[in-house]
């Protein structure tokens, strides 16, 4: 099994966050543990929804996974402070119970086990998220726990890979105010929810950012913005068009 992960490390530092190095990543686990079904996925702090780099989830899991899984009330557990992946078996039956995903789209495909992984950059960014689901229960103890845990770094970098690339989405750079150019894509992002009057642990939350690391980004934004306060900032966001997504 130890050759197995040194080859989903190897395949891992070749993906470069590119689909075709993704479902690599994915056949090289499947030799680390067997599944029914797996994903890789990265997640878009700019549209709030996950983006399927290689899977083979049928289609509604996959929309589910994409667009629905970051709210699912088992999603507040997958990326708390221990970050060591969630397996199926281990949650507690009325967690289980109120979780729309293994009710609605892994119960109807006999899913029995399997873990949830959230992927952290080293920055402490949440980048995207580990999914695999088999319908057979696996034995008792599983050394596969232990080697995903030791391939999250790897599989972290892979889903980064290419993650901070601007989204068509965002306003171009060369419309928006000569100021705000000057903030970073992510400093824009926060720039936003301030904007929006939440508070650094309510931005935190929306960005999946340490409320810590919030608090550097607004220090930042007020010294390239020359200006005082929160307030100010807000309504620097407001006169240039920047507003949060609900």
């Amino acid at each position: 099994m130890l050759d197995a992960a040194l080859q989903v490390r190897a395949a891992a530092r070749e993906a470069a966050g590119t689909a075709t190095g993704a479902a690599t990543v994915l056949a090289a686990l499947s030799e680390v543990m067997e599944y029914d079904h797996a994903s890789l996925t990265r997640w878009d702090p700019v549209r709030r929804r996950h983006t399927t780099l290689a899977g083979s989830y049928p289609d509604a899991a996959t929309a589910y996974i994409e667009t629905l899984l970051h709210r699912d009330p088992v999603f507040a557990v997958l990326r708390g402070p221990e970050r060591d992946g969630l397996w199926l078996r281990d949650v507690p039956p009325p967690l289980l119970a109120s979780s729309p995903g293994f009710r609605d789209v892994l119960r109807p495909l006999g899913i029995t086990d399997g873990v949830a992984q959230c992927l952290f950059a080293a920055d402490g960014r949440y980048v995207g998220m580990l999914n695999i689901s088999t319908r057979r229960p696996r034995r008792a103890p599983d050394p596969a726990r232990a080697v995903v845990t030791l391939l999250t770094e790897s599989l972290a970098a892979t889903v980064a890979a290419g993650a901070e690339v601007r989204h068509p989405a965002e306003p171009r750079p060369d419309t928006r105010p000569p100021d705000l150019r000057r903030l970073s894509p992510r400093e824009l992002q926060v720039l936003a929810e301030l904007a929006s009057g939440r508070t650094n642990r309510e931005i935190a939350e929306r960005l999946y950012i340490t409320p810590r690391t919030v608090g550097t980004h607004v220090e930042h934004i007020l010294a390239k913005l020359d200006l005082p306060n929160r307030a100010a900032a807000a309504a620097r966001a407001a006169a240039g068009g920047i507003g949060a997504a609900r």
